[in-house]
């Protein structure tokens, strides 16, 4: 399969080159202690309910494996793509929606972990320490929220490259929101609170996250595309499409 080679051959770049990271993942040692268990605690169920998830899919399909591995190279490779933004700090896309349109929400759970794990040990983004509230903005909400407008605008009839355009951006989106949510309850701002605070990471992610957004969108799309293209049984095992649909929908 094409697209898979040229994501691994990407993903091996990355794994390779040596890079300094000032990215938005919060990074190692940052959070309060309270907080980094905190965080853990909450991320923890989804990712046992990913891992009984990937287990079920394998189990039902084994040819899916391949799958999952380039959802988590896509992921992989997006969430390492770094854009300045202000105040010193950068943006990155996210790349989780991409599997939730094509497993559900509760199997990035645990590829995202597995990417922000990678993300931490390889590239100096992000943290271990760091790593539950990582998971729960990138691969918990992110992925839910995608998944949600997904389904929602599937069910009302609207077209695939609509819903998968928008799922992929709004679960983008929604990740940076829950991030300075995270920072927010960790720094309330003094004087103002949490609601200062919250307004202020909310601001210094926003004048680039919004049109990473939008190209994640698009390159979700065109993945998708690419899928029907190369590997279009698999969609419709995974009900993404039907058999009916075919990719002149994307064409068009």
């Amino acid at each position: 399969m094409k697209p898979l080679k040229i994501f691994f051959i990407i993903f091996t770049i990355m794994v390779l080159v040596p890079r300094v990271a000032f990215a938005m993942h919060i990074m190692e040692g940052f959070l309060p202690i309270k907080w980094c268990i905190t965080w853990d605690l909450i991320a923890f169920p989804f990712v046992v309910m990913g891992i009984l998830s990937i287990k079920k899919l394998v189990n039902t399909n084994p040819k899916i494996k391949m799958l999952l591995g380039l959802t988590g190279a896509f992921a992989f490779v997006l969430s390492a793509l770094k854009l300045p933004s202000v105040t010193g700090s950068c943006s990155h896309p996210t790349g989780v929606g991409l599997g939730a349109v094509l497993f559900g929400p509760w199997v990035m759970s645990v590829l995202g972990m597995i990417v922000l794990i990678f993300q931490a040990l390889l590239l100096a983004h992000g943290g271990i320490t760091t790593l539950g509230a990582n998971t729960f903005s990138m691969a918990v909400v992110g992925p839910l929220v995608s998944y949600l407008v997904y389904k929602g605008i599937k069910k009302a009839g609207g077209p695939l490259w609509l819903s998968v355009f928008l799922a992929a951006a709004l679960g983008d989106l929604l990740t940076y929101v829950t991030t300075s949510l995270q920072l927010a309850l960790a720094f309330p701002s003094n004087p103002g609170g949490f609601m200062t605070s919250f307004v202020k990471f909310m601001g210094i992610f926003a004048v680039t996250q919004v049109p990473l957004a939008i190209g994640e969108g698009l390159l979700t799309v065109v993945v998708i595309n690419l899928l029907s293209a190369y590997n279009e049984e698999a969609l419709v095992a995974l009900s993404v499409v039907s058999k009916e649909v075919c990719c002149e929908e994307y064409e068009e």
